[in-house]
């Protein structure tokens, strides 16, 4: 049997379950009766709502589940700050690999997964139970129907939440987007941002940035941060602008089908992985492309 952790919408992690085979005994931290639904229509063969309030604590879910992990052959967590936790606490009590980032099954005891800031990917062949960390869409669940039975239990934190603080946030999250117009140090001031908003609007596309442009200069939110410490993402076309292109980007945007750079330096990193770059500035480039695209859209 495989153990699956999931919150509400995180629940399509249950698509790797099903390329694993056997039946899923389903963890949903925080969930509801509609959340044991969506969890059915995925062919889930047990269901367990656990209540673990505003924080959910590895210690106390694991001593809440620990019972029934010792005769699973896989665990599989969602690639969240809070699955990614989860993972190595309960990975680390069990005593048993965890494998983060993993793209594809190759075998039962065998996986694909991404190394070297996501520049790489390597195969691990593991002996024994394992827990696999991975993004939620990266196996998408087919509906197979079931009946699982239905159970409820508390792991509440023995940790008291006083306040919280929310982030502000953008419409969409950057990570569903399929057109992504990104900011770089290229564009000298705040104001100047308005040049890829505008293009972005004319587009449909979401407005993405650079580390620097997020967590330095504060000209955007952390939403808006694509990265390997941001957000990663996989749209149908990525526009790059006045981005460099080193590691700690690349490794959120790689797997974008189609690449777009924009650059005044011909040696910049983010040319090795784009489809079309143009070697320009942008303050030239961007305003005449918004232009003849909106002309050649109607819009």
């Amino acid at each position: 049997m495989i153990g699956v952790f999931a919150t509400p919408s995180t629940l399509e992690v249950m698509g790797l379950a099903q390329k694993l085979g056997g039946d899923a005994l389903v963890f949903i931290l925080n969930g509801d009766d509609q959340a044991a639904e969506r969890a059915a229509k995925y062919g889930a063969g047990r269901v367990v709502l656990i209540d673990c309030g505003a924080i959910c604590d590895p210690a106390v879910l694991y001593d809440a589940v620990a019972g029934e992990l010792s005769g699973l052959s896989h665990l599989v967590f969602p690639a969240t700050k809070d699955g990614k936790t989860i993972a190595g606490y309960i990975a680390g009590k069990l005593g048993i690999p965890n494998l983060v980032d993993v793209v594809d099954v190759l075998a039962p005891n065998k996986f694909s997964k991404y190394s070297m800031g996501n520049r790489g990917a390597e195969e691990v062949e593991v002996d024994g139970p394992v827990a696999l960390v991975v993004q939620p869409k990266r196996f998408q669940p087919a509906e197979k129907p079931s009946k699982p039975a239905v159970e409820r239990r508390k792991a509440m934190p023995t940790i008291e939440l006083t306040g919280r603080e929310e982030k502000a946030k953008g419409s969409l999250k950057i990570e569903d987007a399929e057109l992504i117009v990104s900011v770089g140090r290229g564009f000298k001031k705040q104001d100047d941002l308005k040049l890829a908003m505008e293009l972005a609007e004319v587009l449909g596309a979401q407005v993405g940035c650079s580390r620097p442009i997020a967590a330095d200069l504060k000209w955007l939110s952390e939403d808006h941060w694509v990265g390997l410490s941001g957000h990663k993402v996989r749209p149908k076309m990525y526009m790059a602008i006045g981005i460099s292109g080193q590691p700690q980007h690349i490794a959120g945007m790689l797997e974008s089908r189609l690449v777009v750079a924009v650059n005044t330096d011909k040696n910049a990193p983010i040319f090795q992985y784009a489809d079309y770059g143009v070697v320009e500035d942008l303050y030239k480039f961007v305003p005449v492309l918004k232009e003849k695209l909106r002309k050649a859209l109607g819009k």
